[in-house]
């Protein structure tokens, strides 16, 4: 009989999952071993890292990644990282080493008693199998599992068991597929027309899944037959809709009371794709104004489940948008014309305005440039200046942990490599996935990261006078130069320091990453 590592070869290379992302340990080597040449492994220096340029290359291909982990301490180091791969509904396969089977009990070195039970407050499905005969099988459901529940999964598997021989069943696993369909009934659909098309006053709500699933251009349409205003869900990690188009109204804020003050007026709110919501601050109040409804359709069913308000239809956005265009009358006129984006704001001093940074890669950048932006304390002049109208043109951290943006730009860009990546990274968040910049040298990834340097934690000091606490130590960070890290990982950098040398430097075309540095005042998110 083969061994268990070979059919689980042939199981990933068959599913697809023949790019891995990793930083190996003694415990992952028997798996590694004997790869097929199909394979690419893609080597990160820590954990984090790892996690972070497999989310954002799942994220862009829409298509489940392997990441193998070293046993828990490794995957302790990835859990933070993870936290937003989660948040974003990534389907991550990750796969972890452990001790060989008789060394658990005793907690040898490197081993974990109950490896599952680390990630399971995490992930969609953890587990450990319970011999080495039934490690595809369980490889298996680690894949269908992260593709069902659009989640991270978690597979930890003792060393010894990659080399032992598979039972007679072993191939079978080979030949699965397994498949959903989401679609609302005859029945459920005929009532959500009824309700949307009575509607005297609707506005739409979107959430990043809408752009994870490439229904951007689908939810423009849908947005113009209702006529009303549209909104981008709170806590965004992906864009669903063109930020100057017309009908946009922005990013709710993410908060009870100004959600529920932006929804005054409007009797129903249909929210697709989305968690209804996903507050940060603490802003109590009504979570609907007297008089308003709220449906929400989504395919994620613990989010519909835990939503404190409102109906939910458990079924695909895609599908619901389907139905409606088909209810709905076409609009009579076109839409009007897209927003004009303000002149920047400038800075006193030699620092520049962030709105300056962001007016030059508008006007630099192809239209098609994806971004991926971690520089929080910037957020409402990225918002003032840029202009997305493509799939797949902005990626967030979701769940706000920050080590995401620079290792999910690499990620993105590997992806994508006919594709523009641009990472705007602040410098506060840069320091917690640097790392990632030594796998673009490796890789050579033609990718622009646009390091943002203020020398403090923007974000955290808005938050300090949002909170009333603003004498709090640690919240600057001075002396730091990015241009000689990047430098020592072997990516090319350098320190521009105006808007005209900023503009000059973005229309080159790099074969390979660079960084650019620029100084910038300090901003508040909102």
């Amino acid at each position: 009989m083969p061994s268990v590592r070979r059919i689980s070869h042939e199981l990933l290379q068959r599913q697809g999952l023949t790019t891995v992302f990793g930083n190996p340990g003694s415990n992952e080597l028997p798996f590694l071993t004997g790869l097929p040449e199909e394979f690419r492994y893609v080597l990160g220096l820590h954990e984090g890292a790892v996690v972070g340029m497999a989310d954002g290359y799942a994220q862009a291909t829409g298509r489940p990644v392997l990441v193998n982990l070293h046993a828990a301490s490794g995957s302790g180091n990835a859990m933070g990282a993870l936290t937003n791969a989660v948040a974003s509904r990534t389907p991550l396969v990750i796969v972890a080493g452990q001790q060989v089977r008789p060394a658990i009990g005793p907690e040898a070195n490197l081993s974990s008693v109950d490896a599952a039970a680390l990630m399971k407050p995490l992930v969609g499905w953890a587990a450990e199998p319970a011999c080495a005969q039934d490690v595809p099988r369980a490889l298996a459901q680690a894949v269908f599992e992260a593709e069902l529940q659009q989640r991270p999964t978690y597979l930890s598997v003792p060393y010894d068991d990659w080399a032992a021989d598979a039972d007679d069943n072993g191939l079978a696993v080979l030949e699965r597929r397994v498949r959903r369909a989401s679609t609302p009934s005859e029945e459920q659909g005929r009532l959500l027309v009824e309700q949307v098309t009575a509607a005297r006053r609707p506005a739409l709500v979107l959430g990043g899944d809408i752009d994870s699933a490439g229904l951007l251009d689908d939810a423009v349409r849908l947005a113009e037959r209702l006529g009303g205003p549209v909104w981008a869900a709170p806590s965004l990690f992906r864009l669903p809709f063109p930020n100057r188009h017309p009908l946009f109204r922005g990013v709710l804020p993410a908060g009870i009371a100004p959600i529920s003050k932006a929804f005054e007026g409007h009797d129903l709110v249909l929210v697709l794709g989305a968690p209804v919501f996903r507050y940060h601050e603490y802003l109590p109040g009504r979570y609907l104004p007297e008089g308003t409804r709220l449906i929400q359709v989504t395919d994620d069913a613990s989010a519909a489940a835990r939503a404190p308000m409102g109906e939910a239809l458990v079924a695909g956005p895609g599908a619901v948008i389907d139905l409606l265009l088909k209810a709905l009358d076409a609009p009579a006129t076109p839409a009007a014309v897209y927003s004009p984006a303000p002149d920047p704001l400038t800075a006193e001093g030699t620092h520049l305005h962030p709105e300056e940074v962001f007016a030059a890669l508008r006007d630099e950048q192809p239209e098609d440039t994806a971004y991926v932006v971690e520089s929080t304390s910037t957020n409402s002049s990225w918002w003032r200046q840029m202009d997305l109208r493509r799939t797949g043109s902005y990626y967030f951290p979701a769940a706000g942990g920050l080590g995401f943006g620079l290792p999910g730009a690499v990620g993105v860009a590997m992806a994508q490599p006919g594709r523009p990546v641009v990472g705007v990274i602040g410098d506060g968040s840069a320091n917690y996935g640097i790392t990632a910049l030594w796998t673009a040298a490796q890789h050579k990834v033609p990718l622009t990261i646009v390091l943002l340097r203020n020398g403090t934690y923007g974000a955290l000091r808005w938050f300090g006078d949002l909170l009333g606490v603003p004498d709090a130590p640690g919240l600057d960070i001075p002396g730091l130069d990015f241009t000689r890290i990047a430098e020592g990982y072997g990516v090319h950098a350098r320190h521009v320091r105006g808007a005209e040398e900023l503009r000059a430097v973005l229309a080159e075309r790099p074969d390979g990453p660079r960084l650019i540095q620029v100084d910038t005042a300090l901003t508040t998110p909102a």
